[in-house]
């Protein structure tokens, strides 16, 4: 399972409600930050989260309204020290300027009291531990080098508990075995084997997260059967010229690609203070009808439907 909090939901400019662009995906022990607008460190006070294990932050692009908020982050991780280690992933482009900011204006020539990694990713696999992989994909967005992200858990084999209790296999260690696909022998001396106590293959969860995207014809394939896709809509169809102009989406356009990707869920984000939350959700279930359009500090568990 997966686990997406919004802490800003905003287009390029916040509003009363709304922060610029920041979410963090949890996985057991691990976060990820995906973006830093302006004001993510209070969102994050404010949310709960807290700073700790908050060391992978992923940026889809290098547009301000995406990195500005890293500054006074980092600022706040020199001073209480709360990490030893941060890891910022991204293109080229956004790692330049995430390095100027970070060396020009908050370092500015000292040294950070941390270890500061800036990872220039290419599309593939770039994060991978036992139970879940984390990729990257090219996005076009305004001649940025923007990137989706894919987070996926392994593919596995379901523990079935009945057929333990039926084989008398106690709770505890053994089971634990069974699981890791070892044979096991029971206090009576009768062996169980992992298919003994295991269902068939079932694949991962599968979460993508797209940034700011002009188009989605190519982004089909890297969103295809993902459980949740979380995606901008910045712009309703009655300004989709306005939409191609600034490389942006319409809630009908998002969801197009819900719907060609065959996605279980769309969550929309990235939106537009110019438009009434009611008329965006409108728009894109008249195409695809399992969507949200997520608010500051809302919560999505992704799980296996």
């Amino acid at each position: 399972m997966f686990e997406i909090v919004f802490l800003g939901t905003s287009a390029s400019a916040p509003s009363a409600k709304r922060g610029l662009s920041a979410q963090v995906v949890k996985h057991d022990e691990y976060r990820f930050l995906i973006d830093c607008g302006e004001g993510t460190q209070r969102q994050i006070l404010q949310s709960g989260i807290g700073f700790k294990h908050l060391n992978h932050i992923l940026i889809t692009h290098g547009h301000l309204d995406h990195i500005l908020g890293l500054a006074g982050l980092f600022s706040t991780f020199m001073r209480w020290e709360t990490i030893d280690e941060l890891n910022i992933y991204s293109g080229k482009w956004a790692l330049d300027r995430v390095h100027d900011l970070l060396y020009g204006v908050v370092l500015r020539g000292g040294q950070s009291p941390m270890t500061l990694n800036l990872h220039e990713i290419k599309p593939g696999v770039f994060f991978e531990v036992d139970d879940f992989t984390l990729s990257a994909f090219p996005v076009f967005h305004r001649g940025s080098d923007s990137l989706g992200f894919r987070f996926e858990e392994r593919s596995h084999r379901p523990f079935l508990p009945e057929k333990a209790e039926a084989l008398g296999v106690p709770a505890g260690p053994l089971r634990r075995e069974l699981v890791d696909g070892k044979t096991v022998k029971l206090a009576n001396g009768h062996k169980v084997m992992p298919d003994d106590v295991l269902g068939p293959l079932k694949p991962g969860v599968r979460l993508v997260h797209i940034g700011d995207a002009g188009r989605t014809e190519d982004l089909v394939e890297a969103c295809r059967a993902a459980d949740a896709l979380v995606i901008e809509s910045t712009y309703l169809e009655e300004e989709v010229e306005l939409a191609r102009q600034f490389s942006h989406l319409t809630a009908r356009q998002a969801a197009g690609l819900a719907a060609a990707a065959g996605v279980r869920r769309l969550i929309l984000t990235h939106v537009s203070r110019r438009y009434r939350e009611k008329d965006i959700l409108a728009e894109a279930r008249a195409v695809f009808p399992e969507v949200s359009v997520a608010r500051d500090f809302d919560t999505f568990s992704i799980k296996q439907g």
